[in-house]
C-alpha cells in the first residue's frame, strides 16, 4: 500500500464551529485524503453523537482496516454525546489507534470541556475552528463564494442575499448556486435579480429594525415588523430608545465639530457607529427628545393592558412620520 505524499494524518480531529459550509468543506477534504489510503466503503463508519454509546465509538476506532492502512470513524453531533459516552472517547484519545482517524463534528463545544481538551492534546492542528464570519463580513464572503460558481455579485446583491437568507453559509451557498444557474449574461448579479429569485427564509433581526428606525425609514420598519414573529415589542422599543439616545449624542458632538469622538463617547467600535452621524441628520433634536418621552408613555400603556404590538407600531409611526 502506498502512503499518500501529503502530511501524515492525526489520529483524531474535532471540526467545530457554526459555519456549516466550512465544516462540510473540511470534512470533504479529509475524506479525499482518506480515500488515498483505500476504499472508504469498507473502511468508514458514520455515527451520531445524539444516539451512539461511547463504547461503540471506541470499538469502531479499534477495528482494524480492510485492505487499507487506515479507516475513518466520523461522529456527527459530537457535542451531543452524553457525559459517560464522552468520557469513553476521552479515555480512548489517551492512546488512540494508529490505524484510525476519528473525525468528530460539532456546532458548539466549549474549550474547557474534557473532550475538547483531549482532542487538542492529540496535535496542534487537531481542532479545526469553523467559527462563522461576523454578520457585517458575510456580504464579502458571499461575493467570494459566488465566483466559485462562475458569477459575480454586486455589493447590494450580496447584502440583499444575506438579508433574505440569513447567516447559514450552507443556505447561502445553495441560493448562490440557484442564482448562478438562472443568471444570463456577463453582468454582475444585482439586487433586483436576487429579490426576484430568492424568497425570504430568515427572520428579520431586531438590530435590522433598529437600523431602519435610525435611518427614519418607516416603510422598511413596518415591513420588517411583519417578518419578526419572535421579537418582543417591549425589547424593540427599548432598543429603539437606546439608539435614539445615541443619535442625540451624535448630534451634540456634531455641533461641537468633534463627531470623530463618537465611538469613544458611546463605548463602541468604529464600525458599529459609522452611520450614526448620517442617521442623526434625519431628525431634529426636539424630535429625538420627544421620541424618548412618548416611548415612556407607550411603555406604560403596554404594561397597563394596551396591545403591545399595536402600541409599539403606533409609536413607530408617530416618531418616524415626517
Amino acid at each position: 500500500m502506498t502512503t499518500p505524499k501529503n502530511t501524515e494524518l492525526l489520529p483524531a480531529y474535532l471540526v467545530v464551529g457554526e459555519d456549516a459550509l466550512k465544516r462540510a468543506a473540511v470534512l470533504a477534504r479529509l475524506r479525499t485524503r482518506m480515500e488515498a489510503y483505500g476504499d472508504l466503503s469498507f473502511n468508514s463508519e458514520d455515527l451520531n453523537g445524539e444516539a451512539v454509546a461511547g463504547a461503540d465509538v471506541v470499538t469502531a476506532c479499534n477495528t482494524m482496516p480492510f485492505a487499507s492502512e487506515k479507516r475513518l470513524v466520523y461522529v456527527r453531533n459530537a457535542d451531543k454525546l452524553k457525559k459517560a459516552d464522552s468520557e469513553a472517547v476521552v479515555a480512548y484519545l489517551k492512546a488512540p489507534s494508529p490505524t484510525t482517524v476519528l473525525a468528530m463534528e460539532a456546532e458548539k463545544l466549549a474549550r474547557n470541556t474534557r473532550l475538547y481538551k483531549a482532542v487538542a492534546a492529540v496535535g496542534k492542528s487537531a481542532v479545526i475552528d469553523c467559527t462563522p464570519p461576523k454578520r457585517y463580513e458575510l456580504p464579502r464572503q458571499v461575493r467570494a463564494m459566488a465566483t466559485a460558481h462562475g458569477v459575480t455579485f454586486t455589493e447590494g446583491a450580496a447584502s440583499k442575499l444575506v438579508e433574505l437568507v440569513g447567516e447559514n453559509t450552507v443556505h447561502l451557498d445553495n441560493e448562490i448556486k440557484k442564482i448562478a444557474l438562472a443568471h444570463r449574461g456577463r453582468d454582475a448579479v444585482n439586487e433586483n435579480e436576487v429579490i426576484s429569485l430568492v424568497a425570504r427564509t430568515a427572520e428579520v433581526k431586531p438590530w435590522e429594525l433598529v437600523d431602519a428606525f435610525a435611518a427614519r425609514d418607516l416603510k422598511k420598519c413596518l415591513r420588517y415588523l411583519q417578518m419578526m414573529e419572535s421579537a418582543s415589542p417591549h425589547a424593540l422599543i427599548t432598543m429603539c430608545v437606546n439608539r435614539t439616545r445615541e443619535l442625540l449624542c451624535a448630534q451634540s458632538l456634531m455641533r461641537r465639530g468633534s463627531v470623530a469622538q463618537l465611538p469613544h463617547a458611546l463605548g463602541m467600535p468604529d464600525w458599529k457607529c459609522k452611520h450614526h452621524a448620517t442617521w442623526a441628520r434625519q431628525f431634529t433634536s426636539s424630535e429625538l427628545r420627544r421620541a424618548i418621552c412618548t416611548a415612556r408613555d407607550t411603555e406604560r400603556a403596554m404594561k397597563s393592558g394596551a396591545d403591545p404590538d399595536a402600541a409599539f407600531c403606533d409609536w413607530l409611526v408617530a416618531t418616524l412620520k415626517r
